[in-house]
């Protein structure tokens, strides 16, 4: 074993090395890392999902570049990374959000998505001639015990949060939701903290085309998007 490089321990999913490490887990958390910054709050009464949409042509129309995807009514998912693989997983959140309704005659808790996203994941960290999935999820969701949010890695691990972020920002931005954010404020000024962190993190200007945000509350537990005109506020 003397003379081994850790780099011969990364060409296979299923290897660990001698300190315990899966190298591919890890450098599918740096493509995270390298992936626009997405955020989310959950106040007491409210959940918001805030994602930055990197726009590197003036070419490219702004309404096809997608960052906030709806599971159900009542759940939505942003992500950092691949947005490929984010999708992929969408896809199988939606199914499982259906199947669940017409199972059981109810609204999928948003904490069974989580999970049931989560475990693909981490199946996906196991077996030989796959990849893990290079992209972490935001989960939010207006459930029976209120909003809820939660936040999926590659590895497959699952937590749970009042205020998260995801992307090549997130320490910056996780240190100001610290000192900023409280779960007993308006989700609107929530909101405001979140955009706020993203214009502070941000290395280009922020416009409201490339700024999304969904958010639901537990009068109106349906995810709506937030019009440009309200967005521009905030970025003013």
């Amino acid at each position: 074993m003397y003379g081994v490089t850790p780099q011969a321990y990364d060409r296979a999913i299923t290897v660990f090395s001698p300190d315990g490490r899966l190298f591919q887990v890890e450098y599918a958390k740096e493509a995270v890392k390298r992936g626009a910054t997405a955020i989310g709050v959950c106040t007491e009464d409210a959940a918001a999902l805030i994602a930055y949409k990197a726009a590197h042509s003036k070419l490219i129309v702004p309404e096809s570049m997608q960052k906030i995807f709806d599971v159900d009514d009542h759940v939505c998912v942003t992500a950092s990374g691949l947005i490929a693989d984010a999708r992929r997983l969408v896809d199988i959140a939606r199914t499982q959000a259906q199947r669940h309704r017409m199972t059981f005659n109810e609204p999928v808790p948003t904490e069974a998505i989580a999970k049931h996203v989560c475990d693909l994941m981490q199946l996906y960290t196991q077996y030989g001639g796959i990849r893990p999935f290079g992209v972490s999820l935001l989960v939010a969701g207006i459930g029976k015990s209120g909003p809820e949010l939660y936040e999926a890695e590659p590895s497959g691990a699952m937590t749970g949060y009042f205020a998260d972020s995801v992307g090549n920002a997130k320490k910056e931005v996780d240190e100001l939701l610290e000192k900023k954010f409280d779960r007993k404020m308006e989700i609107k000024d929530a909101i405001g903290i979140a955009v706020e962190a993203l214009k502070q993190t941000s290395e280009t200007k922020l416009t409201a085309e490339n700024v999304e945000v969904r958010y639901a509350t537990k009068g109106s537990p349906k995810f709506i998007p937030m019009p440009d005109r309200e967005i521009a506020k905030y970025l003013k």
